[in-house]
């Protein structure tokens, strides 16, 4: 199932919002503000963003062009009241990629983030490449040399964190936020139940790539030395 981040204030629309999108298949992490959603999204590969304009702390476009600063591809979906032509121009060209005008049906809402997970600039961003080894998260598998191997959409997830900080530590929070979301409660040994899969996924394609347990720290993917 996808995952996307939800920011919007209005408790009921992002009830409606959350139930619309998990009986099409794509599961929502939802943030009333600004800053939380930022903290969430800097750490955990959403697919998509879908944002108010109105929040608590300021102009949903704020963290839009954040992200963006960042070099942050993921695809951003707009809602808002305003409907001056003015505003839809001014929400595109700060980074968004749509815009909705609300009061929307949901049907239009997830057509159209349907719609921004299909643009090859998503596909793009969802394909981290580190020494020999490709995610390729649209098709859920490790790619090395020839050899793939597929991965459940948890696994995928957390592929796709540890790969975009290749060489940074990751901390385990991380990754359980980006498998099974930030509200959904997971036992104690789930994480480490995926990181041997995934580690055996990666001696299966023959990848010199490897996940390292840093203690008391977190995970890092490294290449394997090479042998003298």
């Amino acid at each position: 199932m996808n995952r996307i981040a939800l920011v919007e204030d209005h408790e009921r629309l992002a009830d409606l919002i959350r139930q619309a999108m998990a009986g099409a298949g794509i599961a929502v992490d939802a943030f009333t503000d600004i800053e939380s959603a930022w903290l969430a999204l800097r750490d955990i590969p959403y697919v998509a963003l879908v944002i108010d304009r109105g929040l608590p702390d300021g102009d949903g476009l704020q963290l839009v062009r954040r992200l963006r600063a960042r070099d942050q591809a993921v695809p951003c979906l707009m809602l808002t009241a305003r409907d001056a032509l003015h505003d839809r121009v001014d929400g595109l060209e700060s980074g968004a990629d749509d815009y909705l005008t609300k009061p929307f049906p949901m049907e239009e809402l997830i057509a159209r983030v349907r719609a921004l997970l299909r643009r090859p600039t998503h596909l793009k961003a969802l394909d981290p490449v580190y020494g020999d080894l490709r995610l390729d998260a649209g098709r859920g598998c490790l790619v090395c040399g020839g050899e793939t191997v597929a991965l459940p959409l948890t696994e995928v997830q957390i592929m796709l964190c540890l790969l975009r900080k290749a060489g940074q530590v990751v901390r385990r929070s991380e990754l359980e936020a980006a498998a099974w979301g930030i509200a959904e409660a997971v036992t104690p040994n789930a994480l480490d139940v995926a990181l041997h899969r995934l580690r055996r996924k990666l001696v299966a394609v023959g990848s010199s790539v490897q996940i390292a347990n840093i203690r008391t720290h977190g995970y890092a993917v490294r290449e394997k030395p090479l042998a003298s």
